[in-house]
């Protein structure tokens, strides 16, 4: 259970002002459909992450609990000072036309944007410190929908009232707190 709450909250945070919480608001903004968007962001999201948290769990298979430490504890601050650099959307996806869809074109957007992100990479990392692969992914699936559903159905609102910088630093303390731990070797 520990995995899934620690994975919920770190992701949740991380993605706030992330650039696939920004493509949410694009595809809100410029289809204003939200159900085919949330499940698109759903949908993404499982797959992309399943794959992550596979990855993770496949790192702890031929790293010894040493070298994991101390690899998971440098990722860890390292996605700290990552955590402190904000995303941008880039124009060109913004600006891709809906050939599949709203669901489809979510879902690939999405999946796409994912790719090497921090949440993405997160869930690398929690799914190699935790042993519950299952839990990790379905605390980082929530932690992206608790960030994302309120941004496709309330837009801009949420945005200009929810202080970026401040969610940003308080997630890169959390990084750097993990970081820490794992390198002691606490819990």
């Amino acid at each position: 259970m520990e995995a899934f709450l620690v994975s919920t909250g770190i992701v949740a945070l991380a993605e706030m002002g992330d650039k696939t919480q920004l493509l949410a608001l694009v595809l809100a903004a410029r289809f204003r459909k939200p159900w085919p968007i949330v499940l698109g962001i759903f949908v993404a999201t499982v797959a992309n992450h399943a794959l992550a948290g596979a990855a993770g769990a496949w790192v702890t298979t031929f790293l010894g609990p040493q070298v994991l430490r101390w690899v998971l504890g440098g990722s860890f601050i390292a996605m700290a000072l990552w955590m402190l650099i904000p995303d941008k959307l880039d124009d060109e996806e913004a600006d891709k036309a809906p050939r599949f869809g709203v669901f489809g074109t979510t879902v690939i957007a999405f999946f796409l944007a994912e790719m090497g992100d921090k949440t993405q990479i997160a869930t690398v990392m929690l799914a190699a410190r935790y042993s519950a692969w299952g839990w990790v992914v379905a605390g980082t699936t929530l932690g992206m929908m608790l960030a994302n559903a309120p941004v496709v159905w309330l837009g801009e609102r949420i945005t200009r009232r929810v202080p970026i910088r401040a969610v940003h630093l308080v997630s890169a303390t959390i990084f750097i707190a993990l970081g820490v731990a794992a390198i002691a070797g606490w819990g």
